[in-house]
């Protein structure tokens, strides 16, 4: 029992402190030391990247670490997800999100790390990439039944694009089916409120913070 307890430690450090090479190898000796693959992550995995995000709320992070944390979660969980998979046994999702950085705007570094961390966090993502039109993501999220649809803009001159997004949701009487998250480093909260948007993120760790909120009925932003 104590060695078991001892690998799902290491696990979940080689997590926090990023290290994505070690993690899925830890992740197949806590399975073959007999723990199940969602008492793993419910012990190991979820715990460890809760961390992270709290060190990077707190400053004690900063953006190669977060990154880190994020792709070794990702590593470990590749192995975890597997053999749910071999033993019939599904990983609760969180919920399924559509993101992707809006027309006009190739920008996706921010993108991509909300995306990860989404991931991360037990979120299904659809991932559309950058230079997404609007009909895009509305039809991808109509087609995967996505409970969010997610929108990043880095440039002023493209922010707005995705208050066409919204407004071509309302035009097609789709936009009660699904939450909307905004960001990006020209996004504001007011600005989310302006266009009609029901979540926004100044970080990737706020934002599953405003997914998770959303998702339970609360609101979104700060």
């Amino acid at each position: 029992m104590a060695n078991e307890k001892n690998i799902l430690q290491s696990l979940n450090r080689a997590i926090v402190e990023g290290r994505p090479e070690e993690a899925p190898r830890l992740a197949e000796e806590a399975l073959a030391a007999g723990n199940q693959p969602l008492e793993i992550i419910e012990k190991a995995c979820v715990p460890a990247i809760e961390e992270v995000g709290r060190l990077w709320e707190a400053g004690d992070y900063f953006l190669p670490e977060l990154i880190a944390g994020a792709e070794a979660m990702k590593s470990a969980m590749n192995v975890l997800q597997q053999a749910l998979k071999s033993s019939g046994q599904s990983l609760k999702s969180c919920g399924r999100v559509v993101i992707g950085t809006v027309e006009g705007d190739i920008h996706d570094i921010g993108k991509n790390l909300v995306a990860s961390m989404l991931r991360a966090s037990g979120f299904e993502v659809i991932d559309l990439g950058a230079d997404v039109k609007a009909e895009k993501f509305v039809e991808t999220a109509a087609r995967e039944k996505a409970d969010i649809i997610a929108m990043s803009a880095l440039l002023t001159t493209t922010m707005l694009n995705q208050k066409k997004v919204i407004a071509l949701l309302q035009e097609k009487g789709l936009r009660e089916n699904f939450k909307i998250m905004v960001g990006g480093a020209p996004v504001t909260e007011k600005f989310a409120r302006e266009i009609g948007a029901d979540g926004y993120g100044q970080s990737a760790v706020q934002a599953v913070a405003v997914a998770r909120s959303l998702l339970a009925g609360g609101g979104g932003g700060r």
